[in-house]
């Protein structure tokens, strides 16, 4: 079988849906060779003319998609590696975690919310309703919410050292959202020596009044806090002798994901 014949130089102006797919071509090959390619090869098994090749894989290396040896040879990049880690993980996350936080669901009635840290923010990545028709929580899924105001928010703050904390507050201004919600770096850091403390967060009125929320953090095979589980009720079903269950839960969680260094309380 021939192989296929190059292409002439790419003009410039190019769509950039045609500069994705020589990119994926591109990425196709390089994954199909264990050890690093040069560019004649790349150029000849995707049909690109060597310019355009190189262009494109210029542009990859830029951004980490794909590494370039001192010899001139190229091999997939650490990019690639963290985006596939990233994506297992949030999907083995949600997956694992769901049947745990049925059960919790169960066992309050209330709804249970799975959190994941995206900068300055929680994205709720997963939720149970809590069926009741007369709740209405801010948790849906794809919600976002500042940390300083949410109970799993707080939990990912706590793992911050001090000035990275500072860092937050003065890059966010500790902006309010209710009434109750933290706005100076004083209670934050109260708040947040409380979270270690107890290893739980609340959020109490501060995303959205009247809804309450108690948080613990799930973590990976590494010991690292990759997402937090909260269960949120109305304030005027809100117990906190529920924090025990809720931390319970999520460590159940954490286990299944592969943590097994003992907690301390």
């Amino acid at each position: 079988m021939s192989a296929p014949k190059p292409d002439a130089a790419a003009p410039e102006g190019k769509n950039s849906i045609q500069v994705i797919e020589r990119m994926m071509k591109l990425l196709d090959v390089l994954a199909q060779h264990a050890d690093p390619v040069p560019l004649k090869q790349l150029a000849l098994e995707t049909g690109l003319h060597p310019s355009t090749a190189h262009r494109i894989l210029g542009a990859m290396t830029g951004t980490g998609f794909v590494e370039r040896s001192e010899a001139g040879v190229y091999r997939l990049g650490i990019r690639l590696l963290e985006l596939g880690s990233l994506v297992k993980s949030r999907i083995s996350l949600r997956e694992t975690a769901m049947p745990f936080m049925l059960k919790l669901h169960a066992a309050t009635g209330e709804s249970v919310n799975l959190g994941v840290r995206a900068g300055d923010e929680i994205v709720y990545v997963e939720r149970t309703s809590s069926g009741r028709a007369s709740v209405r929580v801010v948790h849906i899924v794809g919600a976002r919410a500042p940390l300083h105001t949410t109970a799993t928010g707080k939990l990912f703050l706590a793992e911050d050292g001090a000035e990275r904390i500072r860092d937050y507050a003065r890059r966010t201004g500790l902006p309010a959202s209710t009434p109750a919600s933290i706005t100076t770096l004083p209670a934050l850091e109260k708040e947040l020596d409380r979270v270690r403390r107890h290893d739980v967060g609340f959020d109490l009125d501060e995303v959205e009044a009247g809804v309450r929320c108690i948080a613990a953090g799930i973590r990976d095979e590494s010991g690292e806090l990759i997402a937090g589980l909260s269960l949120s009720t109305p304030s005027d079903r809100f117990n906190p002798d529920w924090a025990p269950l809720v931390r319970e839960t999520a460590d159940e969680i954490s286990r299944a994901l592969g943590f097994s260094a003992p907690r301390t309380r």
